[in-house]
C-alpha cells in the first residue's frame, strides 16, 4: 500500500532540529567524556569482595570480621597445607613436613596461646589415622598481605619435597586468593568481550561497513560515564560495589544502550523515506521513539532501585549501580547518538541508504505473516505458547540447591581439590574453621562448652588481644553443606547460653550461611516489590488495569520457564552443584524488568495504533512495525549477557546463562505469539478502564490506506 510522504519544503519542528544543536550536543559529550576518564580509571579502586563489607552489619559473621579488623595484627588468613602419598607417608615426608612448618612459622610468626590453656595446644602437624597423609593450619596475619598475594608464595615455599610427596595449600585464605586470581582482570576481559559481541551483531543487523560504530561509539560513552558515575557514588554514600556488580554495570549498559539504538535507528530510517531533512526526520523518530524508551528506562530503573531495601550489601549496591548504568544509557542514546547520526547525514546507512520519496510501497513481511496467523488461530497460539512454557517450567524440579562455596569454580583450583584430599585423610577436620571470639575470663569456660557440641571435631584456644580472645572450632562435616550449617548453629545457641561470654561465632561458612539467609530474606522483601513498582509503571504508561496485569502475568510465566530450563542445562548438562544464592534473585529482577522492556515496546506501539485501527489491527499493526527490531534488540541483548558464559565462575554462568536465555524467551515467544494472541483473544477489554476499552467496535482490519504514523503523533 501507499503511504504519502510529508512535503520536501517542510520547516524543522522547533529549535529541536537547529543545525547548531547536534554540534553542542557533541561538543558536550566530548567535554563530558574528557572530565569522567579518569574517573571512570578509578572503579577498580572502590570495588571489594570482603565478606565484612558485604554483608549487612547487624550479621554475627560480620560482627566477628569487623571485630578482626580492628584488633592488633588484623585478621588472619588461614591456610591449610596437606601432604599425602598414595603408599603411605614415610619418615623423610614426616621430617619434611614438619621442616616446611618451621620454616613458614618463623616467615609468618604464628598465634600465641592463651597461657592458661597450653594443655590443649596439640602438635603443630597431625598425621591421619591410615598413614597417607600429614597435614598442618597456617594462620597468617593480613599485615602481611591479601590471600591473593601470600598464597602463591607459600605454595613455592614448600616446593622442595621427596619424590611422590604431593601436596595441596588450601583453606579458607586459600580458595579466597583463588577467587580473586579469577576476578583479577575480569572488568577488562567482560569490556573487551562485549566490545566485540556487541560489534558482531551490529554489523549483522545493519550490513553496513560504518553504521554500526555509531551506537557502539555512544554506548561506550555511555558506559565510561556509568563507571564514573558509581565511582561518585561509592565515594558520596558509601554504596558498596564489588566485582561481580562491576561486570554487570558493563553488560547492563552495552546491553540496553544498543537495544534503544536499535529501536531508534528503525524509527530513524522509516522517517528518512518521509523527510527530506534529516533533522526533521530525527526530530520526528525522536518523537515515536523516545516515549517508549523512556518508559522502558524507567521500569528497569524503578525495579533496580527496589534493591535498596535489601539487607545484603552487595544486594543493595546493584540498585543504584544499575540504575546509573541505565540512566547513563538512557541519556547517551537519546542525546549523543542521534547528533551524531544527523551529523554524519543518510550516507551513514550505506550502502542500504533510506532514499526519500513521495510513496512507499509497504510490504507485508515476516511479522505481518506471523500477525495474520495469531490472529486466525489465537486460541492454538495461545494454548501452544503455554504449553512450551509450562514444559521448561518443569525443570524446577531438578537440583536448585544452594552451591557450596568450592563448587563455584567451573575448573577446580587447588585450593578446591586440597578440600577434597582433606576429607578423604581428615575426615574430622573435613570443615572450614568457625572463629569465635569471647571476652578472656570466660575462654575455658566457652572452649568445654564448644567441644560438647554435637558436629564439632576439634576446638583451639588462640591469642588474647584488645580484650578479646579467639578460639578456632573445626566442625565434622564438608563445608557449605546443610549438616555444617546446622553445627554451626549449634554452635552459635551454645556460646550464647554463657551469660557475659559476649560470644560472636564467625568464619567462611558461618559468613555463607549468613549470606545464605540475608539473601533468602531479601527475596521475600524485593521480589514483591518489584512487581508492584512495575505494575504500577506500566499502569501509568498504558493508562489501564488489564493489560499491566496480563503483562506481568506473562512475564513472570516467562521467567519460571527460564530459570526451570536454565536448571535443567544446569543439572544434566553442565553438571553443576546448585544454584548460587544470589542467582535467583539476580534474575528474576533482569528478567521481570528487560523482559516487560519489550512488551512495552510492543504495546506502547499497539495503543497508539489502536486509536485509529482499534484493537485487533492495532496489535497487528504493532507486530508488524516493531517485530524486527525488538527481536533483533533481544538477540543483541541475550548475547551481552552470554558474555558472562565465558568467565570461569558459575555463578556468573548460570546468571548470564538464565539472563540470556530468558530474554530469548521472551523475545522471540512470549512478546511475538503470547501477548498478540491474548490480546487478540481479550480484545478492547484490554485496554480497561481506559476510552479506548469503551469503543463501540473494531475498524476492519483488512488492507486499506493508513496515514503516516509518524505525522498522526504529531496531529495529535
Amino acid at each position: 500500500m501507499e503511504v504519502n510522504a510529508a512535503p520536501t519544503g517542510e520547516t524543522p519542528p522547533g529549535r529541536l532540529a537547529g543545525r547548531w544543536v547536534p554540534w553542542l550536543v557533541i561538543g558536550l559529550w566530548v567535554a563530558l567524556s574528557a572530565l569522567m576518564m579518569p574517573l571512570s580509571a578509578k572503579l577498580s579502586s572502590v570495588t571489594t569482595d570482603r565478606a565484612v563489607d558485604l554483608l549487612p552489619a547487624g550479621a554475627e559473621s560480620t560482627k566477628v570480621a569487623a571485630l578482626e579488623d580492628r584488633l592488633p595484627g588484623g585478621e588472619d588468613n588461614t591456610f591449610v597445607f596437606v601432604y599425602h602419598r598414595a603408599g603411605g607417608v614415610t619418615d623423610t615426608d614426616r621430617a619434611t613436613v614438619e621442616r616446611h612448618y618451621d620454616t613458614l612459622a618463623k616467615r609468618y610468626p604464628p598465634k600465641v596461646k592463651a597461657p592458661a590453656d597450653e594443655e590443649d595446644e596439640g602438635p603443630p602437624t597431625s598425621r591421619s589415622t591410615d598413614g597417607k597423609a600429614m597435614m598442618f593450619t597456617l594462620d597468617v596475619s593480613t599485615t602481611y598481605g591479601a590471600p591473593e598475594d601470600l598464597v602463591g608464595p607459600l605454595r613455592d615455599a614448600a616446593m622442595d619435597r621427596p619424590a611422590g610427596l604431593e601436596l595441596e595449600v588450601t583453606g579458607p585464605a586459600a580458595i579466597d586468593g583463588d577467587l580473586d586470581a579469577v576476578f583479577d582482570g575480569i572488568d577488562l576481559q567482560v569490556f573487551l568481550t562485549t566490545v566485540i559481541v556487541v560489534t558482531l551483531l551490529l554489523i549483522l543487523t545493519y550490513r553496513s561497513p560504518v553504521l554500526w560504530f555509531i551506537p557502539l561509539m555512544a554506548v561506550s560513552a555511555a558506559a565510561l560515564t556509568a563507571m564514573a558515575s558509581v565511582y561518585l557514588l561509592v565515594k558520596v554514600f558509601g554504596i558498596v560495589v564489588n566485582n561481580q556488580n562491576s561486570a554487570l554495570l558493563t553488560i547492563l549498559v552495552f546491553g540496553v544502550g544498543t537495544d534503544y539504538a536499535l529501536l531508534l535507528i528503525a524509527r530513524y530510517r522509516e522517517a528518512l523515506h518521509h523527510h527530506e531533512n534529516v533533522r526533521v526526520a530525527m526530530v520526528h523518530a525522536l518523537r515515536g521513539a523516545a516515549p517508549a524508551i523512556v518508559a522502558s528506562a524507567a521500569t528497569v530503573v524503578a525495579g533496580l532501585l527496589c534493591l535498596l531495601v535489601a539487607d545484603l550489601n552487595s544486594t543493595s549496591g546493584l540498585g543504584p549501580i544499575g540504575a546509573a548504568g541505565i540512566l547513563c544509557a538512557l541519556v547517551a542514546m537519546l542525546t549523543l547518538f542521534p547528533a551524531v547520526l544527523v551529523v554524519l547525514g543518510r550516507r551513514i546507512f550505506w550502502p542500504a541508504i533510506p532514499r526519500f520519496s513521495t510513496t512507499e510501497q509497504e510490504k507485508p513481511g515476516l511479522w505481518g505473516r506471523l500477525g495474520a496467523a495469531i490472529n486466525r488461530r489465537r486460541w492454538v497460539a495461545t494454548l501452544a505458547s503455554l504449553g512450551v512454557l509450562g514444559v521448561l517450567t518443569v525443570g524446577l524440579t531438578g537440583n536448585t540447591g544452594p552451591l557450596r562455596e568450592q563448587d563455584q569454580f567451573l575448573s577446580a583450583p587447588e585450593s578446591v581439590t586440597g578440600f577434597t584430599v582433606l576429607r578423604q585423610h581428615f575426615p574430622e577436620l573435613g570443615g572450614m574453621p568457625m572463629t569465635i571470639y569471647v571476652r578472656p575470663a570466660y575462654q575455658v569456660r566457652v572452649l568445654n562448652v564448644v567441644k560438647g557440641t554435637p558436629g564439632v571435631a576439634q576446638a583451639f584456644p588462640g591469642e588474647i588481644k584488645g580484650g578479646w580472645v579467639d578460639i578456632s572450632v573445626f566442625p565434622k562435616d564438608a563445608p557449605d553443606t546443610g549438616a555444617e550449617y546446622d553445627t554451626i548453629k549449634r554452635v552459635r545457641a551454645a556460646v550464647h547460653a554463657v551469660s557475659g561470654a559476649e560470644a560472636i561465632v564467625g568464619g567462611p561458612s558461618a559468613e555463607n550461611l549468613d549470606t545464605e539467609v540475608t539473601t533468602r530474606r531479601d527475596e521475600k522483601l524485593v521480589i514483591p516489590l518489584v512487581l508492584v513498582v512495575v505494575l504500577i509503571v506500566l499502569g501509568l504508561l498504558l493508562r489501564a488495569i488489564v493489560a499491566p496485569l496480563i503483562l506481568m502475568a506473562t512475564v513472570v510465566v516467562s521467567f519460571a520457564a527460564a530459570f526451570g530450563g536454565s536448571v535443567f542445562v544446569f543439572d544434566t548438562i553442565l553438571g553443576f552443584k546448585g544454584i548460587d544464592y544470589s542467582v535467583p534473585l539476580l534474575a528474576f529482577l533482569f528478567l521481570v524488568a528487560l523482559g516487560v522492556d519489550y512488551n512495552i515496546f510492543l504495546t506502547s506501539r499497539a495503543r497508539e495504533e489502536t486509536v485509529r485501527l482499534g484493537t485487533t489491527g492495532g496489535m497487528l499493526k504493532a507486530l508488524k512495525a516493531t517485530g524486527g527490531v525488538i527481536t533483533s534488540a533481544g538477540v543483541v541483548l541475550a548475547a551481552t549477557f552470554a558474555v558472562l558464559v565465558s568467565l570461569p565462575l558459575v555463578m556468573l554462568v548460570e546468571v548470564g546463562f538464565l539472563v540470556a536465555f530468558g530474554v530469548l524467551l521472551d523475545a522471540l515467544l512470549v512478546r511475538s505469539v503470547l501477548v498478540p494472541a491474548l490480546t487478540l483473544l481479550i480484545g478492547r477489554r484490554m485496554w480497561w478502564p481506559s476510552r479506548l476499552s469503551r469503543a463501540p467496535a473494531e475498524p476492519p482490519t483488512g488492507r486499506h490506506s493508513l496515514p503516516d504514523d509518524e505525522e498522526l503523533v504529531l496531529q495529535r
